[in-house]
């Protein structure tokens, strides 16, 4: 999809908005005389003892004068030393006086508090919005987390519910066209889960991604020896990262030290990438229904099933 000038206009507005939020269009960062720039330099020096100039410059993707002359003023103000390279005399190295990393607590310290101040000011509802969003915008334009990472697991959380009822009514909206019935059979499941739950045999997990929700699985009891796997959903932006594969994995696990002899699932011959995460869990198709109009579709149903 193109690129609209709409979309370029709403990108600077929310860097006009929140560069102003965030206080850097003023004299000095956090009522100090350094730029949001030379903070930048300050905070990645005090990381480490010394720091490699070609280095630093290259980590912040500063013009080389600039970085120079910057810290030519900071060498100046008593704050940095810098000295060439033991056995390379072509390499600049440049670290924190003991006056540098006082300078560095001060701006940390007021960075913080403003933080705070900010956060504190809101809603806890609106907290966990405005910090999931920021967690998105750097997840898609900074360091996403890596496959190799993999996903972290948790219990359900007050919100998490809610969530799960929305992104299965709009992701089976867009990917299978499916209509507002299957998102109100999603509703039910969860709403006989909470209303019926008995926390020896059922449980559910919300898997994370660098904070973020990216999937979800409930594990329900469907006889006395029988469990269910139901409402297995990951993001598509996290699809083959392993997220389906560990929430099949904790539901099976769940299922097996909960004393079940079985566990069984039901899904449609559309969900094909879930079949091969069935398939390698050990999960087997034992049943193919006849086609059926269902979620204003023609569905084909099918029953898995794994012995424990």
């Amino acid at each position: 999809m193109e690129v609209t000038a709409e979309d370029i206009g709403t990108v600077r507005a929310f860097n006009r908005f929140y560069t102003g939020v965030m206080g850097v269009l003023g004299e000095g960062l956090v009522r100090s005389p350094y730029s949001l720039t030379e903070a930048r330099v300050i905070f990645e020096l005090a990381q480490r003892e010394d720091a490699e100039v070609l280095a630093l410059r290259r980590a912040l993707d500063l013009d080389a004068g600039y970085l120079s002359r910057m810290l030519a003023r900071f060498e100046a103000d008593g704050l940095v030393v810098r000295e060439r390279a033991a056995g390379d005399a072509r390499r600049q190295i440049a670290r924190l006086t003991p006056r540098g990393r006082e300078v560095f607590a001060m701006l940390d310290e007021r960075t913080a508090a403003e933080i705070r101040g900010l956060l504190d000011g809101l809603p806890a509802a609106d907290r966990g919005r405005l910090l999931a969003a920021m967690r998105t915008v750097h997840g898609i334009l900074g360091d996403r987390a890596r496959p190799e990472d993999g996903p972290v697991l948790r219990p359900l959380r007050p919100g998490d519910l809610g969530w799960v009822v929305e992104r299965n009514g709009a992701l089976y909206d867009e990917e299978c066209g499916w209509d507002r019935t299957y998102e109100a059979l999603v509703a039910s499941v969860v709403a006989d889960y909470v209303r019926d739950h008995d926390p020896e045999r059922e449980n559910a997990w919300i898997a994370e991604s660098g904070g973020v929700r990216v999937g979800a699985v409930f594990c329900v009891k469907r006889e006395e020896d029988v469990a269910q796997l139901r409402l297995l959903h990951v993001e598509p932006d996290a699809r083959g990262t392993g997220v389906g594969a560990a929430l099949v994995d904790a539901c099976v696990r769940f299922a097996a030290e909960a004393g079940y002899a079985e566990i069984m699932l039901w899904t449609t011959a559309l969900q094909r990438a879930a079949h091969r995460l069935y398939e390698r869990a050990g999960f087997v198709l034992e049943d193919e229904e006849p086609p059926v109009e269902r979620f204003g579709d023609v569905v084909h149903g099918q029953v898995w099933r794994k012995k424990l």
